[in-house]
């Protein structure tokens, strides 16, 4: 959020830089011109009310302004989404007249691994030839949502073409890394090594996997993930009910920044617009349907995490270590929970009544790994100099020092308005109040542990 300059008339602690998360050094090496690339996974499956390639525009321009090279486009079989084919050749159309790649990422919750190779190569034949595909190493790039087990073979004949297969194997250690040409990690928060939240004793990190992947790649090229959150909270009045989080908190900034470290060939942020896990960055305007998701969703923008990762994608495409030299405008930006984690909704909220649980998600009341997120709210300054950062949350007040660069800085969740400003020799350089106040209560009656970002 670039915020206007206002007085915001608090009485401020200075605290200590503990709460303060470091910035990246400064740079040391002039940056490289480098082949790198951003990718940004579409849910195809959410876009069944485009009427024209003129509805993915907007999308389209966004991404490629923020420095997004290509949408990794998601999509479920045709006997399921029988609009696929149509959104793709909008999906299409649109990228080339954005001047943006696109290339499909088929999603193997929906595809049968052991039985439809043949109908994913036809559909890449189709699609393949197109101006927006993208391509790599004059093949065209094709990407997955697990798939472990299907016929790379008929794929690969079925398509007609050759194909840069670059999916995402859930065990990529027990792949035939001869196969593929690169391999994408989705697993892009901490977790327990079972698809669930952190528990005592069963920590698996985000870069736990960033070196797995690397390590069956032996060279290959690794896409990384990259993603702001998750929380979904789906009741029985859908028949995918689920309802987890992984701790996702300060996870944008942070992963962000190991990739200046890491330098991966491929980055894939995780996602552009899935409303549903609530790891969303696109604006919430950007034409969809419902899958049930708004009940957590409606007035949740997200929109500074695009701002947020403007310098790094600059930063990583330059082979920088440093983003502080690519912030171009001085920014705070903040996102939080709109209520604590303790708030008791079980007398209304919808996840309260069972519901079919062969997938193992479901769970009735608060999310799942509920406890691994901190009532906190996180403010990242990005600045060309040193300044104060005033954070005001509820009754609580707090200034922090501010290095140039981007820093991270964390405050306690305090229930009322929530206010920010920078200061910089005495004066009040940015400043604003947040829309959405912090409550003791229940969100339109739910649990919601999505995050307010602007």
């Amino acid at each position: 959020m670039k915020i206007k300059p206002f007085v915001l008339g608090i009485a401020s602690v200075l605290c200590s830089l503990v709460d303060a998360l470091p910035s990246p050094g400064n740079e040391t090496s002039k940056p490289q011109a480098s082949d790198r690339m951003v990718f940004a996974h579409f849910m195809i499956g959410i876009v069944s009310n485009r009427k024209s390639a003129a509805d993915f525009d907007s999308d389209m321009k966004r991404a490629k302004d923020l420095g997004i090279d290509a949408f990794a486009l998601n999509i479920g079989v045709d006997r399921v989404d029988p609009f696929t084919d149509t959104q793709l050749e909008f999906a299409y159309q649109s990228a080339a007249n954005n001047n943006m790649k696109v290339f499909i990422s088929f999603d193997f919750n929906w595809w049968k691994e052991d039985s439809e190779a043949s109908q994913v190569g036809q559909k890449i034949a189709r699609f393949g030839g197109k101006p927006a595909q993208l391509m790599m190493d004059g093949k065209v790039f094709v990407s997955s949502f697990a798939g472990d087990r299907v016929d790379v073979n008929a794929i690969r004949s079925a398509a007609g073409r050759p194909i840069y297969w670059a999916p995402n194997y859930h065990r990529p250690e027990s792949t035939d890394i001869s196969k593929v040409d690169a391999l994408l990690n989705w697993m892009a928060w901490p977790n327990d090594g079972n698809n669930k939240a952190p528990k005592p004793g069963r920590l698996v990190t985000v870069q736990d996997g960033d070196k797995k992947y690397m390590n069956a790649l032996g060279g290959k090229p690794y896409i990384a993930p990259v993603s702001p959150w998750f929380s979904t909270h789906f009741g029985p009045e859908v028949p995918y009910s689920k309802n987890w989080v992984f701790p996702s908190d300060n996870l944008w900034y942070e992963r962000w920044i190991e990739m200046l470290n890491l330098k991966p060939r491929f980055i894939e942020i995780v996602t552009w617009n899935d409303y549903g896990e609530s790891h969303y960055i696109a604006p919430l305007a950007s034409t969809h349907t419902d899958d049930g998701c708004s009940k957590y969703v409606n007035d949740m923008p997200h929109n500074g995490w695009m701002e947020l990762a403007r310098p790094f994608i600059a930063a990583y495409k330059a082979g920088a270590s440093s983003v502080n030299k690519y912030i171009k405008d001085e920014q705070l930006i903040y996102w939080y929970r709109p209520a604590p984690r303790g708030v008791n909704c079980d007398a209304t909220d919808t996840c309260m009544v069972p519901a079919d649980n062969s997938s193992g998600n479901y769970f009735m009341g608060r999310p799942n790994g509920w406890e691994s997120m901190d009532d906190v709210v996180f403010v990242v300054s990005m600045l060309k100099s040193p300044a104060k950062i005033q954070i005001a949350s509820g009754s609580s007040q707090q200034v922090f020092e501010a290095k140039a660069g981007a820093t991270a800085f964390k405050a306690p969740m305090g229930v009322g308005q929530q206010s920010f400003a920078v200061v910089r020799d005495d004066k009040m350089v940015l400043a604003g109040t947040s829309p959405k106040d912090i409550i003791d209560g229940c969100v339109c009656g739910i649990y919601n542990f999505n995050a307010f970002g602007k």
